[in-house]
């Protein structure tokens, strides 16, 4: 079982994308069905979490789906994108936001330079899930994740076969704080999730017995 205090998650897995707010507080459980767990499988996914403005965090939470068609796609100089979240590049997606925010997946097949500073907004991430990209004379492999505090900075040359994640969005004039599984932006919202979840006062999940403890930081 897993749980989020507060915030929004994506998560994108060939064909499809699923958002879900987790606001005052969500019990999710994820398990793989009975009819895969004695086979070979590979399964790709990328999750990200965002936190929630200030005056959203106590939201009732709620879930979204979307299939891949419904999200906007496009190409450009051999570059793929697709905007899974969010408004840029004169875009937007179907998937529900609640802040300034833009998540971008690009695909090269083959070398190309990318120039999209002009395009995005706030400050910018990037996650590199395969091939490599170049950048000020340094080359990334993937599993790596890029901070740009000016999206002027987003100039790059993706190597053959190269797929990366582009994030980010106007950054809050709150500080976040996080324990676990818990963010706010008050750390006694995060303690009282502590105290609930030690409780086990949240929603049971149908069919689940276990139960998670909470990290000792």
């Amino acid at each position: 079982m897993h749980r989020d205090s507060l915030g929004t998650a994506v998560e994108i897995k060939p064909g499809q994308v699923n958002w879900m707010t987790a606001g005052k507080g969500i019990v999710h459980s994820e398990r793989t069905p009975d009819y895969l767990r004695h086979t070979d499988k590979v399964l790709h996914g990328l999750q990200i979490w965002v936190a929630m403005p200030k005056e959203l965090e106590q939201s009732e939470p709620s879930f979204f789906h979307a299939d891949e068609q419904e999200l906007p796609t496009w190409e450009n100089d051999g570059v793929a994108y697709k905007l899974i979240a969010g408004q840029a590049f004169g875009r937007k997606s179907p998937v529900p936001v609640y802040s300034p925010l833009f998540l971008v997946e690009l695909k090269s097949k083959s070398r190309q330079t990318v120039k999209i500073g002009s395009e995005l907004f706030g400050e910018v991430g990037m996650y590199i899930l395969e091939g490599a990209i170049r950048s000020e004379g340094e080359r990334f492999e993937p599993k790596r994740i890029l901070v740009a505090k000016e999206r002027a900075l987003c100039e790059f040359e993706m190597e053959e076969n190269t797929a990366v994640y582009i994030f980010g969005g106007e950054p809050f004039p709150e500080e976040r704080f996080i324990y676990w599984n818990f963010v706010a932006s008050d750390k006694e919202l995060i303690e009282e999730a502590k105290r609930k979840w030690l409780a086990q006062t949240f929603p049971k999940i149908e069919g689940e017995k276990g139960f998670v403890p909470l990290p000792a930081f």
